[in-house]
């Protein structure tokens, strides 16, 4: 393991994963709705909020997967470091990080059961950007509609019409999250 696994934890695990938290919640309860995520610092091949969310939910018994962008050593080093999260493979993932194309096709990932609905995967998009435009989003969280930047409509509209199975997503631009669970409708209007 290099000597940069040990670094780009949280400075102050306490307050800084409390505030990256109440960020990621924030997200979840918010659908589309943009925050500031920050407090890690993670290697190239992660931005700080994929870092800051990857340091905040997972530990030994939240397995990740790590898409073709996302994986390399420094990475794996540094999530083992600070985390203990086992890096396996899509399926067996409860988390998975990695830019959208990487994430396809999403019904590789858990999706849960109709008695377990909660055991699917929470899907870390890396993007350039995100932004409050394009799709219309509906749904708990939102007052009457929301707009956000997806890359692909009718992916998101066929995981919302699995509910309650499905995955959830947080998408991650440097120091920004946004969520997108699977009860929110999209839609181009």
């Amino acid at each position: 393991m290099n000597a940069h696994a040990f670094e780009g934890g949280f400075a102050n695990p306490p307050q800084d994963g409390a505030f990256a938290f109440r960020a990621i919640m924030n997200a979840i309860a918010k659908p589309g709705t943009i925050f500031s995520i920050q407090g890690g610092v993670p290697p190239t091949g992660l931005s700080t909020a994929a870092g800051s969310v990857i340091l905040t939910l997972c530990d030994p018994e939240t397995p990740i997967a790590l898409m073709q962008s996302a994986d390399n050593e420094e990475v794996r080093n540094w999530i083992t470091f600070h985390t203990g999260a086992p890096i396996v493979s899509a399926a067996d993932a409860h988390f998975a990080v990695g830019a959208w194309t990487e994430m396809m096709p999403l019904k590789q990932f858990r999706q849960g059961t109709p008695e377990f609905p909660d055991r699917s995967a929470t899907l870390i998009i890396e993007c350039e950007k995100l932004e409050q435009s394009g799709a219309f989003l509906r749904g708990p969280g939102i007052k009457e509609t929301n707009r956000f930047s997806l890359p692909n409509l009718e992916a998101f509209q066929r995981n919302s019409e699995l509910f309650p199975l499905g995955v959830d997503f947080l998408f991650c631009a440097g120091s920004q999250v946004a969520g997108l669970p699977r009860t929110t409708k999209v839609s181009e209007v």
